[in-house]
């Protein structure tokens, strides 16, 4: 039961709340080199420029950097080759093929290197959007049966509209938890205060911070 849980609760991020040692050296390692010409160590090439589009699709550079610019894709195929237990790369992997798939079958191309931002976006904003709770009852259902047989040994396959859906949540949430973890992000964007002062706890968030979240 507790692999079980494990496994369906790595849905929610990839699990990456797992390591923390090895989490920081990831984002060490991510904040100190750019990357000009990327070779990820997880994904394939192919795969990996997948990512890097879909998270600029998410997080795209406005006044602020875009998600690749503070090396997202970078942290996301170095922490799922480096943390993440062999189940949890294995539903990775699974789950995105499943929405390449559904790309590839809507663009009417055949390989993942032909496939460019317009042929994503609008696969991805559709697997973003909000279920109604039917929808995520049902979800759960499904993803539940498919962890009980993994659980159990027993073949199982994921519907494929479950896994774009588990693909695309998950790449957002990681994504967006890379971000804010990234130095820049984190010292120039958010609200830093590497030595914290005195505690206000009903201060207006306007007058302390200009309405920025904290980055500590």
């Amino acid at each position: 039961m507790e692999r079980r849980a494990a496994l369906k609760n790595m849905g929610m991020v990839f699990g990456y709340a797992a390591a923390t040692p090895a989490l920081l050296s990831i984002v060490q390692s991510c904040q100190s080199k750019k990357v000009l010409d990327w070779t990820p160590t997880f994904f394939s090439k192919e795969q990996g420029n997948i990512v890097h589009s879909l998270i600029d699709i998410l997080l795209p550079k406005t006044d602020t950097p875009s998600a690749s610019e503070v090396n997202v894709h970078l942290f996301i195929d170095q922490f799922a080759n480096e943390v993440l237990p062999e189940e949890h790369q294995g539903l990775m992997k699974l789950t995105m093929e499943s929405f390449t798939n559904k790309v590839l079958a809507g663009s009417g191309k055949e390989s993942l290197a032909d496939l460019d931002d317009e042929d994503l976006e609008p696969v991805f904003a559709s697997y973003l959007k909000k279920r109604t709770p039917e929808q995520e009852e049902q979800h759960g259902e499904i993803m539940d049966a498919y962890i009980e047989a993994m659980t159990n040994g027993e073949a199982a396959e994921l519907d494929e509209e479950v896994a774009c859906y588990t693909f695309a949540d998950n790449l957002r949430n990681t994504t967006i938890w890379a971000y804010k973890t990234s130095e820049y992000v984190g010292e120039e964007v958010l609200a830093y205060l590497p030595i914290p002062g005195e505690y206000i706890g009903c201060g207006d968030l306007n007058e302390l911070t200009q309405g920025k979240a904290w980055s500590l």
